[in-house]
């Protein structure tokens, strides 16, 4: 299939350490939208693989890789499978809820692998991975390790440097990873608003001179 845009259905270490925007949570509403070179649909088995520059798009997110696989599970959640072409890392992105007049903020991230799992609505980066916070066109956090983990929904991320992995598997495959990296910025808090000064009570040479003038 030449490259085309198709449409499928919605897919249904520290909080802290990203700020306290929130990923958009609109997106998990989104219809997905992908497009690549080529697809292969397995209707038994409800696999869809799509090849060549593929683009995942769903509300914000944004996912790029050379391969792409989408299944179904039976209580109706699907999961998507991006595989880098070799030598090369994937690519995810994602804005950020802020709040209004606040600099735009974006959450983005690279890996070997990224899994999304509709059912948790979280985002896996495994191999080499590395996940970036942008305040407007600004670096602001920067973590790498062997496999990082991070929520859509509560804004959480983990992180593992030197993970232990079944024999065998695409994480063991990514090996141990050395230690896990963080250059996390100071977060500016908002300026506070004066406090109206209290009232300050009569004395009582005050009220004589209001009722003798």
């Amino acid at each position: 299939m030449t490259r085309k845009l198709l449409p499928i259905l919605a897919l249904t270490v520290l909080a802290a350490a990203m700020g306290t925007a929130q990923a958009e949570k609109a997106d998990r509403n989104k219809p997905m939208n992908i497009e690549a070179d080529a697809l292969h649909h397995d209707e038994l088995q409800q696999v869809s693989t799509f090849t060549g520059n593929v683009v995942l798009t769903k509300g914000t997110i944004v996912l790029r890789g050379a391969k792409l696989e989408v299944r179904q599970d039976a209580e109706g959640y699907q999961f998507g499978k991006v595989w880098a072409a070799p030598g090369k890392r994937a690519f995810f992105r994602q804005k950020r809820d802020t709040q209004p007049g606040a600099p735009e903020e974006y959450v983005e991230g690279e890996g070997e692998i990224i899994e999304y799992d509709g059912k948790k609505d979280d985002v896996r980066l495994i191999q080499r991975g590395q996940l970036r916070g942008y305040t407007g066109a600004t670096l602001s956090d920067d973590i790498t390790g062997n496999i990082i983990t991070y929520n859509n929904l509560t804004d959480v991320f983990t992180v593992d440097g030197n993970r232990r992995a079944t024999p065998g598997s695409e994480e063991a495959a990514a090996g141990s990873g050395g230690r896990v990296r963080a250059v996390l910025a100071p977060k500016t808090q908002p300026p506070q608003a004066p406090v109206a000064p209290s009232a300050q009570p009569l004395k009582p040479s005050d009220t004589m001179k209001s009722r003798n003038p």
